[in-house]
């Protein structure tokens, strides 16, 4: 039988066998190598794929290699092979804005024309629960609830009821005992103080000025010793306020109308804007003035009248804590544009006027001092003496006696040094050293010295209220600040941010609907919230904090027709419990934390805040979710929220109620 396949055809088999069996077992070879052909793939799984340039081989080989150095050296090449990803990558959030206010253009200068933008209202009334990029958060810690105080701390003020440190005072004479005796790291409050039984809802504003709820501030000593003064009277369940002072028992109102009078200069509401008010009492001084558009700083001490502070600021004036004794008073120089003494029971002209000096380096220039006391009226030997040794002070401290009239004695300081300068040689009080700050307060000891007035002026041309409000006061210069130029420019920016935000918190959040009467802000800058509450016709006041671990503005802010306190937030702050109806503190948490623990701080703000009262926290994204742990475990009602920048923004607003709470 032939053969199918013939030599020729065998052969010519086995070659094409042989040839496709090399290019298989080549190909294969160089395949399994480093050289293979690549696909990428129309989807990724995940954001860290898409993010770290990861692409796949083949759908049905489940491997993955790193192409990001062939993406870096061919950025600008377009490969007609990549099918783009219809997932989107979330934009990162923007960094932190810095600590100022305003848009700085190309030439380095800065400008505050920019838009805040507007809430969202069904947007800023939902809870924020995610992060920043929209996920839900995780907490990693949590905060067990805190306890009620015993009862007997319904007014506790830390620093001034530390009974342990008082007792360790080497001296007293001198009134160290009211002054700050802070408890130490660890052994400060830790549990909520409560309210009096039977505590309600604080009488608004103007009702308030003459009438309190008994119940709310329960303490009749005050009653008891200056009833016949016109001061206070209890009426069933209310306590009323006369209006009247030791030296003014026919009314508080009749009294100013005599030193207007006595000084026509003293133009109650324009030239005179920001007054002290020294042994205040039950503050009707501040009270009364409060309608012809002059703020007072009204203080005393937590003596035997230990309640005073605690019904000025339950009636809604401006009052704090604080005692002239061996310390410079938290108030910057050049503060006051009067300052006013009624049987203020302090010898002045005591260790060579060092307590008159302290008045001295916080009155503005040009300022008044009004006294009204024994010694301007009295003919006894003892109190004749008295005014003799006051004035010869006030003449050594070149002060003018410009009235004496009844009970009453005022005084101005001079406008410059040249007074100072032309004195005798030896002359006591000295000048105060060149190098000495008048604006350092926080726990600086009495100087017995004359504080020197800017050779510039700044201090004494401040405007008219109420144009000094919204112009840039001239300390704006002189200040230390983290900037050189430009700070008319960040002033007016700071307005504008505020004027927005607080617009928008009418708008959206219905601030007007709120009870707001006392306000505290807790880190003020130069004061541009409280500004904004007065342009938008809010009937409140606000006592502006500026923290220790920050510029000193509180000049600017005083200069402004404004008043505030320089104050270090890791320590209590000396006023009463229940005393303000609002605390408001932008970017302060993430600055303080790195000093002290946040609980710290927020059960201090507890302490101080009213119940019924309100929080508003603007701060970094970062301290917000600890910020909302303590918040619920006081019991607060708290929210977050976002700002008009909107989910990626690096910043959120915490709003918290405080509820009712008894021991």
């Amino acid at each position: 039988m032939k053969n199918p396949l013939s030599n020729t055809d065998l052969f010519k088999l086995s070659a094409l066998l042989f040839v496709s069996f090399t290019f298989f077992y080549l190909g294969k070879r160089w395949s399994d190598g480093n050289q293979r052909i690549l696909f990428f793939s129309s989807y990724t799984s995940s954001r860290t794929s898409q993010q770290n340039g990861y692409v796949s081989l083949s759908p049905n080989l489940n491997k993955s290699f790193d192409i990001s150095f062939l993406i870096s050296q061919n950025q600008s090449l377009a490969s007609p092979y990549i099918v783009p990803s219809p997932a989107t990558v979330d934009p990162l959030p923007p960094p932190p804005p810095p600590e100022r206010f305003g848009i700085v253009n190309e030439d380095g200068t800065m400008s505050d024309d920019f838009e805040i933008g507007e809430y969202d209202p069904d947007l800023v009334e939902t809870e924020w629960n995610g992060d920043r990029n929209g996920t839900e958060a995780t907490k990693s810690f949590k905060i067990t609830r805190y306890e009620m105080c015993p009862g007997s701390m319904r007014e506790y003020i830390p620093c001034l009821d530390n009974v342990e440190a008082i007792k360790q005072l080497k001296s007293t004479d001198k009134g160290e005992r009211f002054e700050r005796h802070c408890p130490l790291n660890g052994t400060g409050l830790n549990c909520l103080v409560p309210a009096p039984k039977g505590y309600k809802t604080p009488i608004p504003w103007p009702r308030s000025r003459n009438e309190v709820w008994y119940n709310n501030v329960p303490h009749s000593r005050l009653v008891e010793d200056k009833g016949g003064q016109n001061w206070i009277s209890k009426q069933k369940d209310k306590f009323k306020f006369p209006g009247g002072g030791t030296q003014f028992i026919h009314g508080a109102d009749q009294y100013l109308d005599q030193i207007a009078k006595m000084v026509p200069d003293i133009t109650w509401g324009h030239h005179i804007r920001v007054v002290m008010d020294v042994g205040c009492g039950v503050a009707s001084f501040g009270a009364y003035l409060l309608p012809r558009n002059v703020i007072t700083m009204s203080i005393a001490p937590k003596d035997v009248h230990e309640n005073q502070i605690q019904f000025a600021l339950e009636r809604g004036v401006p009052a704090m804590v604080a005692a002239f004794a061996t310390r410079r008073l938290p108030y910057p120089s050049q503060a006051f544009d009067l300052i006013h003494c009624s049987r203020c029971r302090i010898n002045w002209t005591r260790d060579d006027g060092i307590l008159l000096l302290e008045v001295n380096r916080m009155l503005r220039a040009g300022g008044y001092f009004a006294w009204a006391a024994q010694p301007v009226y009295k003919h006894e030997e003892a109190q004749e003496e008295h005014w003799k040794e006051m004035l010869d002070l006030t003449t050594r401290l070149c002060w003018e006696l410009v009235k004496k009239e009844g009970y009453i004695a005022i005084w101005k300081k001079p406008t410059n040094n040249s007074c100072y300068l032309n004195r005798e040689a030896g002359t006591i009080p000295p000048l105060c050293d060149p190098d000495d700050n008048p604006d350092n307060v926080w726990y600086v000891d009495l100087k017995a010295c004359i504080t020197r007035l800017p050779e510039n002026g700044y201090g004494a041309n401040v405007s008219l209220w109420p144009e000094r409000l919204r112009t840039s006061p001239d300390r704006l210069q002189s200040i230390q600040l983290d900037a050189f130029i430009a700070r008319k420019e960040l002033f007016k920016a700071e307005s504008k941010y505020w004027n927005e935000i607080i617009e928008s918190y009418v708008r959206a959040l219905h601030w007007k609907k709120m009870k707001l009467r006392n306000v505290l802000d807790m880190r003020a800058g130069f004061g541009g919230f409280a500004a904004a509450l007065i342009e938008q016709k809010f009937d409140c006041w606000v006592m502006n904090v500026v923290p220790v671990s920050g510029f000193n503005t509180l000049p600017v802010i005083y200069d402004r027709g404004l008043i505030g306190v320089m104050h270090d937030w890791c320590e209590p702050f000396d006023t009463y419990p229940r005393t303000y109806d609002l605390l408001h503190a932008a970017g302060l948490f993430s600055v303080e934390r790195k000093r002290c623990n946040m609980s710290t701080i927020m059960l201090e703000m507890d302490r101080m805040l009213r119940p019924d009262g309100h929080v508003y926290i603007r701060d970094s994204i970062d301290v917000m979710d600890e910020l909302q742990e303590i918040g619920k475990a006081m019991g607060w009602h708290v929210t977050l929220r976002e700002t008009a920048e909107g989910p990626h923004a690096s910043y959120r607003i915490l709003t918290a109620d405080k509820r009712l709470l008894h021991a």
